[in-house]
């Protein structure tokens, strides 16, 4: 079986519009939460979300080519843009079949779709817009940034809701794996802060419905209320482990295992005992051929909604025994919301980012510990080894995903 490695990142996020800049604000604690701008929130029961700030995507692409782009694959491209020339990747020497795309977006564009509907009702059919369908739907992410790089390898859209960047990354880490690619773009892109967007998770109770920024996203804690919703996009390069040493790419990590499973129980809940979600970390340990007690650290799910984060706790519990005790476990939506089908790519990012700087960060926000909740949930950050990072994205119709990230080691 062939090895992964990590060799390019790039970040569009609530807190930074490339990889260093969210890092930084993510060591210095920095939240993305702020009052609705999109659209006007006033009517709505959540009024805060963590939009992405000063954005303008002419910046990162041709201005006819941006036009013809909605935002969430405008998103894709910018973030894409970053990874590949971080990756130092050189596309005129790369046999363009061999370098791929897996980049999902858990929804597409609620925006066109609501622009045009309003069009359709107030003007009638023959005034919507021709571009609509290639505009809107969630595999334009993918399809963009392949045609905006030249990259004719597998394209791929993998649509899992909230898990939909962690199955990105798996699915381009088993392409290379078996042969059908020596690179692939991986990760995954949203852009849902709309008016249906934010009135369905509403309706849904699963959006916090605080006003105040520093308390409206607070995963683990007793008083967690819902996620806020965020937006962004987060691309991996990965590639084969000799094709990179080849051409003396910079490696950050090792990719070394990745696990999937279905709850089969309810269409937003969690499976209550979290046999599900830890049947996704077994299966990544296996895949890895590492042992739950090497693992001390996991990127949690964490939305700060009631049923994840004690389903998943429970998840955790069910994996690793009392060895759970002794891990360290955070959530980065803790400052930068969930970006849905982007939020394992920006996540894995993280992962990647402690363990090449052997820190993990703390959960912003995280100070009143619930009854079962009683594992460490990184009040604090922590400057300690990360040999192993273990990520993990949970997805609305029982959709469990985990990816090993594991420390390069020439």
């Amino acid at each position: 079986m062939r090895r992964v490695v990590v060799t390019g990142m790039g970040a569009i996020t609530p807190i930074g519009l490339n990889v260093d800049s969210f890092w930084n604000a993510i060591k210095n604690k920095e939240i993305g939460f702020a009052p609705i701008t999109h659209f006007d929130a006033s009517e709505y029961k959540s009024h805060i979300a963590a939009e992405v700030k000063g954005f303008v995507g002419k910046e990162y692409m041709d201005f006819k080519a941006a036009k013809r782009m909605e935002l969430f694959s405008q998103y894709a491209v910018a973030a894409s843009k970053e990874a590949l020339e971080d990756s130092g990747l050189d596309m005129e020497k790369e046999d363009p079949y061999m370098v791929g795309t897996a980049i999902g977006s858990g929804i597409g564009s609620l925006q066109a779709m609501e622009r045009e509907h309003k069009k359709l009702l107030e003007k009638g059919p023959t005034r919507v817009n021709p571009l609509l369908v290639p505009m809107m739907i969630c595999n334009m992410a993918a399809g963009n940034v392949a045609i905006q790089f030249g990259l004719k390898g597998k394209s791929i859209n993998v649509v899992t809701a909230c898990a939909t960047g962690t199955n990105s990354i798996g699915e381009a880490f088993r392409a290379i794996q078996y042969g059908d690619a020596d690179v692939m773009l991986a990760g995954g892109t949203e852009g849902s802060v709309t008016p249906i967007g934010i009135a369905g998770f509403n309706a849904l109770t699963a959006l916090s419905e605080v006003d105040d920024p520093t308390k409206c996203s607070l995963p683990f804690d007793k008083n967690r209320s819902g996620f806020v919703m965020g937006e962004g996009a987060g691309v991996l390069v990965l590639e084969e482990l000799e094709h990179a040493q080849a051409r003396g790419a910079h490696i950050y990590a090792e990719l070394a295992g990745y696990g999937c499973s279905s709850d089969a129980y309810h269409i937003t809940s969690p499976a209550e005992d979290g046999a599900g979600a830890a049947r996704a970390m077994e299966n990544a340990l296996k895949d890895a051929n590492v042992a739950p007690e090497d693992v001390t650290y996991i990127n949690a799910h964490g939305t700060a909604t009631h049923h994840n984060d004690l389903f998943e706790t429970r998840a955790i519990k069910l994996v690793f025994g009392e060895h759970a005790k002794d891990m360290k476990i955070n959530s980065t939506k803790s400052m930068i919301g969930h970006l849905l089908g982007a939020a394992g790519a920006v996540e894995a990012i993280a992962c990647v980012k402690q363990i090449e700087e052997s820190y993990i960060h703390a959960t912003v926000g995280y100070e009143t510990p619930d009854e079962e909740l009683n594992l460490n949930y990184c009040k604090t950050d922590y400057t300690e080894d990360v040999p192993y990072a273990l990520s993990n994205s949970l997805g609305f119709g029982g959709h469990n995903g985990s990816l090993l990230f594991k420390r390069w080691e020439a």
